[in-house]
């Protein structure tokens, strides 16, 4: 598994995140929406919108996943908020950055 690297604007994003004042906040009815369709949509079992904090990654809406969060350095998100185009993972089992991540060698 790789830890993603700190984004090279990490004091600006977190402090932006922590403006928003929106970590740890109740769901959301329009989020809750958006993860129903994108589920309906993907035809995947779990759809999450989630917030990187400083040491963890939060689900501001989720589906298919009984956890609210889980630590920042097996974040998939992690390595996302790093690009700026989309990160498409084919299969998780077979790529370096993800093949031993507890994420995917069991559940939360």
């Amino acid at each position: 598994m790789t830890i993603a690297p700190p984004h090279p604007d990490e004091v600006l994003r977190q402090y932006t995140l922590d403006c928003l004042n929106i970590l740890d906040t109740a769901a959301d009815e329009y989020l809750e929406t958006l993860v129903r369709v994108a589920q309906s949509a993907f035809g995947v079992e779990t759809v999450l919108i989630s917030l990187i904090d400083r040491e963890r990654q939060w689900f501001k809406a989720r589906l298919g996943l009984s956890v609210s969060e889980t630590h920042r350095d097996i974040s998939f998100c992690s390595h996302t908020i790093l690009q700026t185009d989309s990160l498409v993972i084919p299969d998780a089992l077979n790529d370096p950055r993800f093949s031993t991540n507890p994420l995917v060698e069991n559940s939360p």
